[in-house]
């Protein structure tokens, strides 16, 4: 998940921690469609660093949080089904699950988060976290497309945060006791210190962490108890965005778009054996083709050789100078030392250790196929994972 830049003509709207990341010294740019902090003055190195040794703080408000709510989960999960590829009939309380909102054509209009919630309750209940530069469309593609049992709400009075590092769940059980052990893709209803919140185990940066969903009003208390910590920094998009690609994960309007359909993306993982065998999603005759013949293209991790970075548009070639893709995402990776990239090759030129090159300010640079992601990740998965 994530989402592409604003451009300079929009009203940018403010998340409730606007004038905080202003306190802090953040250096402010226009993303999605909101005025967000890309760094503090630490700078991005640092904020990596941390995150990938400590505990980093990211607000993450700008992104849509809704429920589909129903008259019972599989009703509303059969609902979700209709519009995505994965298996949320099967979703087992308090457990959440990756997917992509889907074109007749196969092709990704969103990817996004999907939560069933734990409270018994609340059993028609499915959270949603899309992406913020897709959330109006998202909505608007969403609740037309809904049974009359089931509805669309929107949930914009909620602020979301995510806690991400090693040190997180140490951080995070110090005000809620009850999310010590949640394993990874795990969410709950909890309280912290006294405030109610949604947390699932979850993020975008490769390391373990957690998503905090709040209300607006309460969100700066939170986050205020959360930075007095000395385990927890504030951390920018800029080092967001390293840490994503070190963990080799799509950044939604780049690596993913509506021309892209999941199999191609490398993100069969996401969509379950039922979905595969039954189909029964919008674009299933091409996924399931893909599924039995391959593709044309894959995405693919690329590592250049020496320092010069690869970015999104950048030609990759064979040896022999003929064009086989493009570079979706690259830069620098502080924790790998080095430029890394992201992109789609033909499939014949995609396995790992195939020697490509990329054309960088007319230069032929040497590369090679890398396995994704480039960093392990480290989530905690838990013996419910």
């Amino acid at each position: 998940m994530a989402q592409t830049e604003t451009t300079a003509t929009e009203t940018l709207l403010r998340t409730p921690l606007h004038a905080r990341h202003v306190a802090l010294g953040a250096r402010i740019v226009p993303f999605a469609g909101y005025e967000m902090p890309v760094q503090y003055p630490t700078g991005i190195l640092e904020e990596h660093r941390w995150t990938r040794e400590n505990a980093g703080l990211f607000d993450v408000s700008h992104m849509g949080q809704a429920f589909l709510i129903g008259p019972d989960h599989e009703t509303t999960a059969r609902a979700l089904e209709a519009l995505a590829p994965a298996d949320f009939v099967n979703l087992e309380p308090g457990r959440q699950r990756y997917s992509q909102l889907l074109n007749d054509e196969g092709g990704i209009l969103d990817d996004f988060m999907a939560a069933r919630s734990s409270d018994p309750h609340e059993d028609g209940v499915i959270a949603l976290v899309v992406n913020a530069a897709c959330k109006e469309q998202d909505y608007a593609h969403i609740a037309p497309r809904l049974p009359k049992s089931v509805r669309l709400m929107r949930a914009d009075g909620r602020a979301l945060l995510a806690l991400q590092g090693p040190k997180a769940a140490a951080v995070l059980a110090r005000h809620c006791p009850d999310t010590a052990d949640m394993p990874f893709m795990t969410a709950k209803t909890t309280r912290f210190d006294g405030i109610p919140v949604n947390v699932s185990r979850s993020g975008y940066t490769g390391e373990d962490g957690y998503e905090i969903s709040v209300r607006n009003d309460r969100v700066e208390e939170v986050a205020a108890v959360l930075l007095r910590d000395a385990a927890v920094k504030p951390i920018g998009l800029g080092a967001r965005d390293s840490l994503r690609l070190e963990a080799g994960l799509c950044l939604y309007g780049h690596d993913i778009d509506p021309t892209t359909s999941p199999v191609e993306a490398a993100l069969v993982w996401s969509i379950q054996k039922r979905r595969r065998e039954e189909g029964g999603f919008p674009g299933e005759d091409r996924i399931r083709r893909e599924l039995a013949e391959g593709t044309a293209r894959k995405r693919v991790g690329i590592l250049p050789e020496g320092k010069a970075p690869a970015r999104e548009g950048t030609e990759i070639t064979d040896e022999a100078g003929r064009v086989i893709g493009t570079v979706t995402s690259g830069g620098f990776g502080p924790s790998l030392g080095g430029p890394l990239a992201m992109g789609y090759v033909e499939t014949g030129c995609a396995t790992v250790g195939t020697a490509v090159r990329l054309i960088v300010r007319g230069n032929a640079l040497p590369a090679r196929i890398a396995p994704l992601p480039f960093v392990p990740q480290r989530y905690h998965r838990g013996p419910a994972a």
